[in-house]
């Protein structure tokens, strides 16, 4: 089986920064993905379930989603739900950088000092969905000079978000940032082969960690544990076969390293929050 590619977003090179909405979940949300490109997701109305690297995050209106480079993450649609979504690459604010280096923290430090969901009781947080609106107004508009206007608007979004929910003080966090890169080959390994049925061992020894050391340092980085995140993997690839073949549930579950039927219906439905069925059905009805 292949493993879960990532996605290549069509940005304009003249100005990397676009601004839209989804109404319910498209194809390309709701399915096990990820992209180079920096993604801010905006609840303006219902509620849905977003799977990011293996954590499930419950969405309400007036939610603010982060996505950085390299989140797996998939949508799920529960209630009416329409996101505005606001895509761009980080060279948008390559020259920023020699004045304010942090300027990507938000994305850069994901999981560090920020977590995907920001607080939705952060008295900031109202700020920040009025800078998104009006950074699709601009963009709708497309009025005199609106690339610089969205240019300093989204500026001023990244500004508040360092300031104002940043979970560690940056001393903390440089001394974390290094930390990543012991996750990234455990990472690569599991991407390379999504179903195998990984050890804590196993993953440790790729780390050259003890177990414990390795499983604290990833839910850290990565923000779950390390059998849970090839968990949600496996799941990712049930997900994409259910939705793309006619085969029958207890042979994907089986390809998916789950050799009990009864168990793969359950961890399924806890982590996706609809059946293997419900998640087939749905999909021939688009």
């Amino acid at each position: 089986m292949g493993t879960i590619k990532r996605d290549w977003l069509d940005l304009s090179k003249s100005f990397p920064l676009q601004v839209s909405d989804n109404i319910g979940v498209v194809p390309d949300f709701n399915r096990l993905h990820w992209h180079d490109s920096l993604e801010i997701n905006y609840v303006k109305q219902g509620e849905g379930i977003y799977l990011i690297n293996g954590r499930t995050y419950t969405m309400r209106e007036g939610d603010i989603i982060l996505l950085g480079p390299n989140d797996l993450h998939r949508a799920f649609e529960t209630r009416d739900l329409v996101l505005q979504v606001t895509v761009f690459d980080s060279a948008l604010f390559a020259a920023d950088q020699r004045y304010e280096p942090d300027i990507l923290a938000p994305f850069t430090e994901m999981n560090i000092r920020f977590d995907n969901l920001l607080d939705r009781d952060n008295p900031a947080i109202g700020e920040l969905r009025g800078l998104l609106l009006d950074m699709q107004r601009e963009y709708r508009t497309r009025a005199d000079s609106y690339r610089a206007v969205m240019r300093a608007q989204l500026a001023r979004f990244l500004a508040y978000v360092n300031r104002n929910f940043s979970k560690a003080p940056v001393g903390s966090a440089s001394r974390l940032r290094g930390k990543q890169s012991l996750a990234r080959s455990v990472l690569q390994a599991i991407h390379e082969d999504p179903v195998r049925a990984w050890t804590l061992q196993e993953l440790a020894d790729i780390a050259h960690l003890s177990p414990s050391r390795f499983s604290a340092i990833f839910k850290q980085t990565v923000g779950t544990s390390p059998l849970n995140y090839c968990l949600q993997i496996r799941i990712g690839q049930a997900i994409q076969l259910l939705e793309s073949t006619e085969r029958k549930i207890i042979d994907i579950a089986a390809e998916c390293g789950f050799h009990n039927l009864s168990n793969f219906n359950r961890v399924f439905s806890t982590h996706v929050g609809r059946t293997p069925s419900q998640v087939r059905e749905g999909r021939q009805k688009q």
